[in-house]
């Protein structure tokens, strides 16, 4: 006996096809992700642990200074929504652990929906030292980032940080008319919170800006960060050093912190560079100065 099959062509759906044919293709995410760990190895800094994955990778140059300087990269040439970027650093107990990045980050035009996202997370234990000294994040007009830094602290360890930031590129003519923006800072010292700090910017961000209670129309600015137990007696000497756009405080015992305000990237880090040397107690990454 014969097998009888039976189809029937489904209905063509014009709605349909149309619909997929105007919706904005999703493109392709950038995920990286590094992992970094140091020990002591006689009176030197060394790895203890390495990680890497995706677009982000580390490198370690030599440093005169004695301790380990870890060189992070982004191989996607730079952020858009969407794209996931991560590192957690741990300093081992009597280490010294330096991050720089090799150049400065980007932050491009982004499609609506989900923003780049940057989380950061260092650890320090007892008698090390960790100094996050990443170069700038620029962003641009139609850019969308959720960057997060999050900092513990074990007992006597130290923190030196830097943060730059360059709202456009003021010698290319750019304005951030259209953009989003949001950074959480976060130091906790033996599990209790000792430092936080939060900005969100989200529209017109050069309007913004340029109020007296903002910037003053400066498009570059820049956190600096010292918690340490001789946080008290590096006051007077950041403050020789800054310009007549920025303060210091030391906030509490033991965490000082600074705000710099500048034109644009170029007179940022003439500011930052000295200070860098003297808060980390030696010449800033070779990075900075190339």
């Amino acid at each position: 006996m014969g097998v009888i099959f039976s189809w029937t062509r489904p209905p063509i759906n014009i709605a349909a096809h149309t619909d997929q044919a105007l919706a904005v293709p999703m493109q392709p995410r950038a995920r990286g992700a590094l992992r970094i760990s140091s020990k002591t190895y006689g009176s030197a800094s060394v790895i203890s642990d390495l990680y890497q994955q995706g677009c982000f990778k580390a490198l370690f140059p030599r440093a005169a200074a004695g301790g380990l300087t870890g060189v992070f990269l982004n191989t996607s040439g730079g952020m858009t929504g969407g794209d996931e970027l991560s590192i957690h650093a741990t300093a081992g107990a009597g280490s010294r652990l330096t991050l720089t990045s090799q150049a400065a980050e980007r932050v491009y035009l982004a499609q609506p929906g989900p923003m780049a996202q940057m989380t950061t997370r260092l650890d320090a234990e007892a008698g090390a030292r960790v100094d996050w000294l990443p170069q700038e994040t620029i962003l641009f007009n139609g850019s969308a980032l959720r960057r997060k830094l999050e900092v513990d602290l074990t007992g006597d360890a130290c923190f030196f940080g830097v943060e730059p930031l360059v709202f456009g590129r003021v010698s290319m003519g750019e304005t951030l008319r259209d953009a989003r923006f949001a950074d959480n800072i976060t130091i906790r010292r033996d599990g209790q919170p000792i430092f936080a700090d939060a900005v969100r910017l989200s529209g017109d961000i050069h309007a913004q800006l340029a109020g007296t209670a903002t910037a003053g129309g400066n498009c570059a600015m820049a956190s600096v960060i010292y918690a340490a137990p001789d946080a008290e007696a590096l006051l007077d000497p950041l403050r020789a050093l800054l310009p007549a756009s920025a303060g210091a405080s030391l906030i509490r015992d033991g965490v000082l912190y600074a705000r710099l305000l500048a034109p644009d990237s170029y007179i940022l880090r003439q500011s930052l560079v000295p200070i860098i040397a003297r808060l980390h107690g030696a010449a800033p990454p070779k990075t900075w100065m190339l």
